[in-house]
Parts: C-alpha cells; sequence; structure tokens
C-alpha cells in the first residue's frame, strides 16, 4: 500500500503532457493541410486562366485573315494590348472568341494588331493577345503570338506575357 499512495499523483502529469503533445501534432498537420489546399487552389487557377487564354489565342490567330493590310509605324511592336482601354470599357477593341467558359469569371478575350515590319517589306504581320480568367478576379494569364504570312508561308512566334500590363 505504500508504494501506491507515493505514485498517486504522477500519471495525471503525464497523460495531460502526451495529450498537449498530440494536440500540438494534430494542430500542425491541419496547418500543413490548409496552406497545402490553398496552393494547389492557386495553381488550380493559374491553369484555368492559362488555358482559357491559350485557347482564344488559338481561335483567334484562325480567325486572323492574311488578307488584311499591316499599318502603323515600321518595326515598332503595336502597343494597344497594354491599355486597358483595348480590353474593357465601352471603347473596348478586343473580342471573346468563346460565350463563355467553364469555371472561370469571363469568357476569356483576345486582340489582333497589325504589325508592320521594316524588315519584311513582302509580309503582312499581326499581333495576336489573348487573356484568359480563373474563377477568382485577380487569376488572369496573358498570352501572345506574332504571325508572320510570307509568300513562302506562315510563321508563329509564341511569348507569353509574364505580368499583367495594366
Amino acid at each position: 500500500m505504500r508504494r501506491r499512495s507515493t505514485s498517486r499523483g504522477t500519471v495525471l502529469p503525464i497523460v495531460l503532457l502526451l495529450a498537449a503533445m498530440i494536440l500540438v501534432t494534430a494542430s500542425a498537420w491541419l496547418q500543413t493541410s490548409l496552406v497545402a489546399a490553398r496552393t494547389t487552389v492557386a495553381a488550380r487557377e493559374r491553369i484555368q486562366a492559362f488555358h482559357a487564354a491559350d485557347s482564344a489565342l488559338i481561335r483567334c490567330s484562325r480567325m486572323l485573315s492574311a488578307a488584311l493590310p499591316a499599318t502603323g509605324s515600321a518595326n515598332q511592336e503595336p502597343a494597344r494590348w497594354r491599355s486597358k482601354a483595348s480590353f474593357e470599357g465601352a471603347s473596348a477593341v478586343a473580342m471573346a472568341p468563346f460565350a463563355a467558359w467553364p469555371y472561370a469569371m469571363r469568357a476569356p478575350q483576345c486582340l489582333i494588331e497589325a504589325w508592320a515590319r521594316a524588315d519584311q517589306s513582302s509580309a503582312a504581320s499581326y499581333l495576336v493577345t489573348a487573356r484568359g480568367f480563373g474563377a477568382q478576379p485577380q487569376t488572369e494569364a496573358w498570352l501572345q503570338v506574332r504571325i508572320d504570312s510570307t509568300n513562302s508561308g506562315i510563321a508563329q512566334h509564341w511569348r507569353r506575357v509574364v505580368a499583367k500590363p495594366f
């Protein structure tokens, strides 16, 4: 009986310490899973916007007619795609090649600009800019393709716009 009375108060602190350790570990796992879930959603949003912009770019490139004459100053890249007014508002000249896009807040847009190039007098060049959206308002992807049409054929030069231009 004497042994029991001396060890009577040691079990409770050990159990409380183990419970606290389990609680801290579970909390850390929960926090890690929340961060992973947010990262996954953000990646899905960027991929959604990229595919919307890519599809709009392909469709607008196909819609582009090589018969249109190129205008503008020689060798200077068109700059209307950098203007917010070209994509939004009453004076917007960008078109939506699709009526809607699944899981996106808006349908993708594209803008076709003629590009006069001094180094290729017999070629007609165009800059096609596409903008795709994700489900969140801040998620956008911008893609561009320069299409050069010459007597020998059509060449496409693709590029991704890293940052939103406006």
